[in-house]
């Protein structure tokens, strides 16, 4: 992995991070840093979406604590469906006077102010070999971590002098899914020396308990010597190779006092909330509205996050659409986003209770299970327009009487619909054994030209954690899409998917007959007795195996759907 440390990078993402994080605010400040050391320089970009004058702002009240060590001003403009946003932005390269808890103040202009932002100054760092002219060393958030939480790793790389082309090895761990987080650069002052120090950093998440070993990492680069002609391309320094110590991280298993039928969530905080597309206090018989549950946790990805199961009283029905899962990350590492929504429609009038949600996870910072928690509510559905005499029927309802009736009529609509659904399935099925067995023999679909030569694809990893999340969750739905998502991953170029069918020429028995009870679990009523473990060791045992033999894209055992012809 090739290291840089070019601030246009930096402040890119900052601005990104604003637009992603306050996008209808007008005046905006982000931080790369809030814990440094005295010495230690960081950025602090504020900018502006409106009219307000960045070139007016009163830096006075900053002078108090920080030093600017460096002033410049950008500005960029993105057409989003048709809607022009012009950023203008202005960056600050800050050094702290003193040691402490400081504070950045709020800055106005305009009608807008800022947010004040805290930093944490700790005192000035040392060297363990003040005769060193680069350093280079690995340090962990933590000593103990639980199984799937998150551990931060941070490679540090120190220089007093120019050095050209580094590159930091990869990082490679067994038992461990590793995401590479956005790195940092800055400068530090230690006795009266200056320092650049760029920084690597990762969230590992342990899949099994024990041990994990942190193999030392090794940093290459050549000392510049800079250019004495235009002839001269350089390059003509000394090679430099520096290697961190090895690390070994305990990893603790999940806590018997969890829940055992909850999905195991190590995490440093996690949030439920819910938004609904109109007030339900609003509804009506036959109305439609829909309800969405986000779920934000800290020190997780995505894929950890569990699915949100919609329950309805009798009256009421829930109509699901396809869960949004997304990762960002923070100062302190990953954040996981899951956003699970559904049509909510009342087929009569009353007051009806939606149940309590509770989602358990463990704190990892405290030690102890929490939960997430929607309260129960009640809402209440009028009378449709113009229907009084329903309205009347209403009034002094029959409750068993009128959830009978209503289930009958949902049942015999449904009953028809997954029929339907069911032959058109049991259709394309045999016309895809038809075709199967015309294809010649010596033609494999899908199989590409070479053979043989591994497959690096790092989205096909991120893939099948989500599939695994999905089968340890036991969601058909959710299953499905990751399994589909895998495959594209796994064979890119390969034959187009689509949501139809899961129909497959695969060689692979166990795969064909996970896939088969996952489609029985989909198209009928109902799916929440669907168990993922077949799946997930079908896929694992595919995978196990194209790693042994080097993973060809073309192989027929891991091809989803066939060529259309």
């Amino acid at each position: 992995m090739h290291v840089t440390g070019n601030r246009i990078w930096l402040g890119l993402g900052l601005l990104l991070w604003l637009w992603s994080a306050a996008p209808q605010a007008a005046l905006e400040v982000a931080v790369d840093r809030e814990q440094i050391a005295l010495g230690d320089s960081l950025r602090l970009v504020i900018a502006a979406t409106g009219d307000e004058d960045l070139d007016g702002l009163d830096l006075r009240t900053l002078l108090a604590d920080f030093e600017i060590l460096q002033r410049s001003m950008s500005s960029s403009t993105s057409i989003i469906n048709g809607q022009t946003t012009r950023t203008r932005q202005l960056s600050l390269d800050l050094t702290p006077r003193r040691e402490g808890l400081l504070e950045i103040p709020a800055f106005r202009a305009g009608a807008e102010t800022t947010r004040p932002v805290a930093i944490e100054v700790g005192p000035p760092p040392t060297l363990g070999d003040a005769d060193q002219e680069v350093l280079f060393t690995a340090e962990v958030d933590r000593s103990e971590v639980y199984v799937q939480g998150q551990l931060l790793l941070t490679l540090r790389i120190q220089q007093a002098i120019n050095l050209d082309s580094r590159s930091v090895s990869e990082l490679q761990l067994d038992g461990a899914f590793v995401k590479a987080l956005e790195q940092n650069s800055f400068q530090r002052t230690i006795n009266g020396r200056p320092w650049l120090v760029h920084e690597v950093r990762y969230a590992i998440f342990p899949e099994q308990s024990g041990t994990l070993e942190i193999p030392a990492q090794l940093f290459s680069a050549r000392e510049s010597s800079g250019r004495r002609s235009v002839f001269d391309l350089g390059g003509g320094g000394r090679q430099l190779q520096r290697r961190t110590e090895p690390l070994t991280i305990t990893v603790r298993p999940r806590p018997a006092e969890f829940p055992a039928a909850g999905t195991w969530l190590p995490a440093r905080s996690l949030t439920l909330e819910e938004d609904w597309s109109t007030p339900p206090e609003q509804l009506r018989a036959g109305d439609s509205v829909t309800r969405t549950l986000r779920l934000r946790g800290e020190g997780v990805h995505g894929a950890q996050l569990p699915p949100v199961e919609f329950i309805a009283p009798d009256a009421l029905r829930y109509y699901p659409d396809q869960p949004l899962v997304d990762d960002r990350e923070d100062a302190n590492g990953a954040v996981g986003l899951r956003r699970d929504s559904a049509a909510l429609v009342a087929s009569q009038a009353g007051s009806w209770t939606l149940p309590e949600i509770r989602i358990p996870w463990w704190d990892t910072e405290t030690d102890s299970l929490r939960y997430a928690i929607l309260p129960a509510r009640t809402i209440h559905i009028a009378s449709a327009p113009g229907s009084a005499a329903k309205a009347d029927a209403i009034a002094v309802p029959d409750p068993v009487a009128t959830a009978s009736t209503a289930s009958a009529e949902v049942e015999d609509g449904s009953r028809w619909l997954w029929q339907a659904l069911a032959a058109v399935l049991a259709l394309g099925w045999l016309a895809t054994l038809i075709w199967h067995w015309r294809a010649p023999r010596g033609v494999r679909p899908g199989h590409a030209a070479e053979s043989g030569a591994e497959i690096i694809n790092p989205d096909e990893s991120r893939a099948f954690k989500q599939l695994q999340a999905a089968c340890a969750s036991n969601s058909a739905p959710q299953a499905r899409r990751a399994l589909l998502a895998w495959g594209k991953a796994r064979l890119p170029g390969g034959p187009g998917l689509n949501g139809a069918a899961l129909a497959t020429r695969l060689n692979d028995a166990a795969l064909i007959e996970a896939v088969a009870t996952l489609d029985r679990a989909l198209y009928r009523e109902g799916n929440a007795d669907w168990n993922g473990t077949a799946l997930l060791a079908a896929v694992t045992g595919l995978r196990t195996a194209g790693s042994r033999r080097g993973a060809d894209p073309g192989d027929a055992a891991l091809t989803l759907y066939p060529h259309s012809t």
